[in-house]
């Protein structure tokens, strides 16, 4: 995967989040349009689906509602991520035990959109 985008109308909200979450700043950003972070080997786009509609550089593209992204962190990570969110005020919603042996806990950013973290063995990565 090279990108996965995320959208919300709060920009500097979701900026802050992100900043936070992932604790490296954003590379791009045109306000009131985009905010991009760098992943280890993806990027991650938010969006304000409004602006991207219109768009001229690309075709429109753009999604309403809510959507979902998972992060892949290692094992021995896993309990340090849950602490680290609920350290920035933010509400764990379900936990996950996977038949494969993986691990998933799951939250809300600003804008709703549901984010997991989770283990390699969730998917057999």
């Amino acid at each position: 995967m090279a990108e996965v985008c995320l959208y919300g109308e709060d920009l500097e909200s979701l900026k802050g989040f992100y900043q936070r979450l992932l604790g490296t700043p954003p590379f791009s950003e045109s306000p009131g349009r985009h905010v991009f972070f760098r992943l280890s080997d993806a990027v991650l786009l938010l969006f304000n689906p409004k602006r991207t509609l219109k768009s001229v550089d690309v075709p429109p593209h753009g999604c309403s509602g809510p959507s979902h992204i998972a992060f892949y962190v290692e094992e021995e990570e896993y309990e340090s991520w849950k602490e680290k969110v609920r350290g920035m005020g933010v509400e764990i919603e379900a936990e996950v035990v996977w038949p494969s042996g993986g691990r998933s806990f799951y939250f809300r950013d600003p804008a709703g959109n549901s984010l997991e973290i989770t283990t390699p063995k969730t998917w057999r990565v």
